[in-house]
Order: structure tokens, then C-alpha cells, then sequence
């Protein structure tokens, strides 16, 4: 059994012959769509062909970048030592970095067009690309001028994205000392993490105490990583008129204000709710102070939930058929062909992901499975992303790029499919076991998310200001995790380097990557309520929703199914299901305590 994910289907080698004539062709693309742009934006008789001209180029030259790019940065999270890969990637960025001055160009060209819905009804190609078109003239406010974009273009390949990449090197890198069993061991982040769901609390804990440890020889480093990204994002988004990086990332996210604050309001309101769950499982863990942050991940329960890696994957494709024959077929694809990259290994980065390559129709997706039901879970999670490129495959490539909170959805609701199919057919045990663990995926969602979408708000507040020492960031997380938290956790036990280990902090074209997984798993809820109501015939408009996502506003894409995201009772009414789990899960620990 094969555990490595397969990219020979982008390319054989860095060394091969299509990847170097691929990497040449990038030279001849920008040449001519810049040369393009330089004469035909200054030619205002033939705009709808221009146009449409402007389309095909941009689909060429994201098709082809999207696959270089894909196959530099997939190799370099399972090897983040990788050479090639890392000079590679570093190349392609100052490739791409060099459309800059076009692409903004061409943004001005199209933003200053008075009439452009009228032009777009002239012509099929513009009509199928409407979407793509206004969001760029809805934005070309914020486009600086072309030398400026330029600037800004090249400068961040030696700032943010080197940054991000030593952070990436100093993690996954980082041997974390722990003694287990009387043996003394050097064990890469991502197993020592993934103890945080052994039965065994002294495993948890010395699992714990170990990496808080490890932290400590980079803390300064990696500080300087996120100095450095949080930094240059503050003086960008200011420079393009923006409020603040929340308000870029809002718009980056095709949502409103309105709806982030309703949602937000809501998940407070449910705060408590939570807390009365932490400070549960503490006492059935015989813990009295609330929940230790090394417990969080316990299991819970009589039952003994292992699934080895070939079991986890027919139980996903068995409670996937429960759904639908195309999302099973999808996921047995996935597994047949070796789209996955299973296990943790030394200069793997932490977690999970799914890259859905367009330009072949095909998804990868990195996992760091570690035989648990949770691990199940973080599988038809990563799927259910799969899922969502599987449908927008016949999509044209500039259709395909959908925002980060639509992002999460299909993830979550083939996460409730498993979760739900799997209580069918439980023991009162391993129903009691499942449970405490979705609601534990919830708590992560709702309370640790926003606990993030906090530490980041003051991180950016007090950047703007000075740079922060990694006491700074750690005193700010400990904040975040009261705040959010509560009496649900013992304060004793908090975790104040989550700063360091979470991915998304470091990634200056997606800040604020947290509220998104609260829209996608309130949002998903949403939508499987609207699938125990209508059944199958829900399945083809989920199919049509999840294919309309990268031509659609957020609200939008609600209103296929006839959902309000502006009104705070639709959130409340997704974390009210929650919060009757955690009735039920009070009800049902009685017996445990």
C-alpha cells in the first residue's frame, strides 16, 4: 500500500522535460500577454475583443502557473528541505511577481469602464466570465499604480513569502526531546501533536509539556516570521485604501461586514454552552479546575475507536455512498490512484490540506493520520475540499477560485455525513464516543477559531505600533484562550504557542484565515438541515451551489438555498443543533461520572 501522494501527473522530476519547458513557456506567456497589454489597453474601438483576448491570456497563464506552482509547493510540504523544490518555487515567484505592472494595468483599464455590463451582454466568453470581470472593476479602487504593484510584487518574494517559508523550514524541522516509557526520544512536531489524542494521559501531558519546550528554540525566529508578514501586510493594505487587513480580507472573501458581525454575535452568545462542555469532560477526566489544553483531544468513553489508515478509508467511502454514488466514486478515485499523502514523517509540515489542481482535474491532499477517529474525520474533511474542485473542474480556470468561507463548506458537511452515518451503526459506547468527539470538532470551530480570529485582531493593533517579542505573542494568545475559553479551561494549562503552530498566521494573502471555518461549518449545518428535509433531491442543487461558488458573492450563493447569512437567527439557529448535542452530551456523561 502506497501512503505517498503521486505527482508524476503534474510532472516526473524538477529535472524532467516538461517541467523545464513548461518553466520556459512562463517566459514566453509573460512576454507576450505584457506586450499585449502595453498596446491593446490604450485601444478603446475594440474593447469586447480586447477583452475577450485578456480572458484567454489570463486562463493560459493562470493554468500554467497553477500547475509549476502546485507541484514546487506540494513537494515542499512532505520535504521542506527540498532544494530544487524551494529554488524552483522562488523562481516562479519572480516570474509571476513580474505581471504585476499588466495585471494592473489591466485593472485600471477595466475598472475606468462606464459601461461594462452593457459590453459583457455583446459576447458568450464575457457572459460566462461576468462575475470574474465586475469583482475587478469592484476592486480596481484598491489597485495602486502599475510601478507601485510592481514594487510591491518583487519586494514581497524576499519579505512575506521568505518569511513564511522559514517558519514552514523551523517547524517541521524543530526535533522536539520527550522520554516515553523510560526512552529517551528525538521525535519530529507532528507525532508529538498527534499524541494529543492518545488514551494515556501522561502521554498527553509529557506530549505537552514537550512541545511547549520545543517552541522555546525557535519562539524568537519564528516571531520574527510573523513580525515580519503581519508588518508588511499593515503597510500594503494602507497603501491600497483599505480600513484595515480585516476589511481586505472581508472583501478578499466576498462577504460583508454584516454578516461576519452577525455571526460573530452569535457564536458569543454560545460561548457558555461550550464552557459547560469543557468543564464536563474535565470531570469525567477527574479534573476539577476546568479542562488542561493537553485534554482537549482526549477520547472519551468505553470505547476503543482505532482506525488504522485502510479501515478509515472504508468507513469514509461506505458513509460517503449514504450521500451520494458521485461522492463516493470521487473519494474511492482518490484512494485508487494515490492522491493522498498519509502519514507524519520527518520534514513533513504539521496538518492537513487539499490542493484541487485545476489545470488536470485532480485534487492532492496531505493528511498526518495517526489511526484515530479523529484522523477519520480529518479525511472526509480533506474530501469534502476534493469534492468541491471535482465539481468546478469543468468550470473555466477563472471561474474555479473560490473565496476562503465557501471554502470550508463542503469540507464540513462531508464531515456531518461521516459523523451522522457513523452513529447509525454504533454501540452506545462508540455513539457516546462519536458524539463527545463532534462536539469537540465543534468547540474547535466556534471557541478555538474564535480565540484565533481575537489574537489576530490584537496582533494586527499592536504591529501597527511595534514589533511584538514572542512574550508579547504568547501573553496575547493566553488572553485570546481566556476570553474564549472561560472557566471551561483550567488557566493553569493553557497553550500560549498556538501562534507558532497554526499555518494560517503566516500567509499574507489570507489574513484573518480563521472566520471562514466558523462561516463553512455554520453554513454547512445550515445546508444538511435543508438535506434531512428534502433528501435526494437536495443532492443536484448542492452539486449546482458548490459549482456556482467561484461566480458568486457569499450572499449570493446562500440564496440558491434560500439561506440569509446577514440575519443573525440563521447562525443561531446552526448553533442551536450544536448546543443540543451538548444537552445530550450532559445527559449522557451522567452515566460516566
Amino acid at each position: 500500500m502506497n501512503l505517498n501522494w503521486s505527482l508524476k501527473e503534474l510532472y516526473e522530476s524538477f529535472e524532467s522535460k516538461n517541467f523545464k519547458e513548461d518553466l520556459r513557456e512562463c517566459d514566453n506567456s509573460i512576454q507576450n500577454f505584457i506586450q499585449w497589454v502595453e498596446t491593446s489597453t490604450k485601444d478603446c474601438d475594440n474593447f469586447i475583443k480586447n477583452l475577450e483576448e485578456f480572458i484567454r491570456l489570463k486562463s493560459q497563464l493562470e493554468d500554467l502557473f497553477s500547475r509549476l506552482f502546485a507541484f514546487c509547493q506540494l513537494n515542499l510540504s512532505v520535504e521542506t528541505n527540498n532544494n530544487a523544490a524551494l529554488k524552483n518555487l522562488e523562481i516562479l515567484e519572480q516570474k509571476y511577481a513580474s505581471l504585476a505592472e499588466a495585471d494592473a494595468k489591466i485593472k485600471k483599464w477595466i475598472g475606468n469602464t462606464n459601461n461594462l455590463n452593457n459590453l459583457i451582454e455583446h459576447s458568450t466568453l464575457l457572459k460566462e466570465h461576468s462575475f470574474y470581470l465586475k469583482e475587478i472593476q469592484l476592486n480596481s479602487k484598491h489597485v495602486l499604480s502599475d510601478k507601485e504593484e510592481a514594487v510591491i510584487a518583487k519586494m514581497k518574494n524576499t519579505g512575506s513569502s521568505s518569511w513564511a517559508k522559514l517558519r514552514d523550514l523551523l517547524t517541521s524541522s524543530v526535533k522536539v526531546d520527550i522520554e516515553l516509557n523510560g526512552e529517551k526520544k528525538q521525535l519530529p512536531l507532528t507525532v508529538i501533536r498527534n499524541m494529543a489524542y492518545e488514551k494515556d494521559e501522561e502521554t498527553r501531558k509529557k506530549a505537552y509539556e514537550a512541545e511547549l519546550d520545543s517552541y522555546k528554540k525557535i519562539e524568537e525566529a519564528v516571531a520574527a516570521c510573523l513580525n515580519g508578514i503581519k508588518g508588511e501586510v499593515i503597510t500594503t493594505s494602507k497603501l491600497r485604501g483599505y480600513k484595515s487587513p480585516l476589511e481586505e480580507a472581508l472583501i478578499n472573501s466576498k462577504m460583508d461586514e454584516e454578516t461576519l458581525d452577525a455571526m460573530l454575535a452569535a457564536m458569543k452568545e454560545s460561548l457558555p454552552s461550550f464552557r459547560k462542555y469543557f468543564k464536563r469532560k474535565g470531570e469525567l477526566l477527574q479534573k476539577n479546575n476546568g479542562l488542561p489544553f493537553y485534554d482537549i483531544f482526549a477520547p472519551i468513553g468505553k470505547s476503543n475507536m482505532e482506525f488504522p489508515y485502510e479501515k478509515g478509508k472504508e468507513f469514509v467511502y461506505e458513509n460517503f455512498k449514504t450521500f451520494s454514488t458521485k461522492l463516493a466514486d470521487y473519494a474511492k478515485k482518490a484512494f485508487d490512484n494515490n492522491w493522498i499523502d498519509v502519514k507524519p514523517k520527518e520534514g513533513k509540515v504539521g496538518g492537513a490540506f487539499c490542493s484541487n489542481l485545476h489545470s488536470i482535474g485532480e485534487s492532492r491532499i496531505m493528511l498526518n493520520y495517526g489511526d484515530k477517529f479523529d484522523d477519520v474525520i480529518t479525511l472526509a474533511h480533506e474530501l469534502g475540499h476534493g469534492y468541491h474542485g471535482e465539481c468546478l473542474k469543468d468550470e473555466a480556470i477563472l471561474n474555479s477560485d473560490y473565496p476562503m468561507p465557501i471554502a470550508e463548506t463542503a469540507s464540513t458537511f462531508c464531515e456531518t455525513i461521516v459523523k451522522k452515518a457513523a452513529v447509525k451503526n454504533a454501540s452506545k459506547e462508540e455513539a457516546f464516543t462519536i458524539l463527545e468527539s463532534e462536539i469537540g470538532d465543534y468547540a474547535q470551530i466556534i471557541v478555538d477559531i474564535y480565540s484565533r480570529f481575537y489574537f489576530e485582531s490584537e496582533v494586527f493593533k499592536r504591529r501597527e505600533i511595534s514589533s511584538l517579542s514572542p512574550s508579547e505573542l504568547n501573553e496575547i494568545m493566553i488572553e485570546a484562550q481566556k476570553y474564549t475559553y472561560g472557566d471551561g479551561l483550567d488557566e493553569k494549562y493553557l497553550h500560549p504557542y498556538m501562534w507558532i503552530c497554526k499555518p494560517h498566521y503566516y500567509d499574507a494573502d489570507y489574513n484573518f484565515y480563521n472566520f471562514p471555518y466558523a462561516f463553512g461549518l455554520l453554513f454547512a449545518k445550515g445546508l444538511y438541515a435543508e438535506y434531512l428535509k428534502r433528501g435526494e433531491a437536495f443532492i443536484a442543487d448542492y452539486d449546482k451551489l458548490l459549482k456556482a461558488t467561484g461566480k458568486m458573492n457569499l450572499a449570493d450563493v446562500a440564496k440558491l438555498m434560500n439561506i440569509n447569512i446577514k440575519n443573525i437567527e440563521f447562525w443561531r439557529s446552526s448553533l442551536r443543533i450544536m448546543e443540543e448535542d451538548i444537552n445530550k452530551f450532559m445527559k449522557l456523561s451522567e452515566e460516566y461520572l
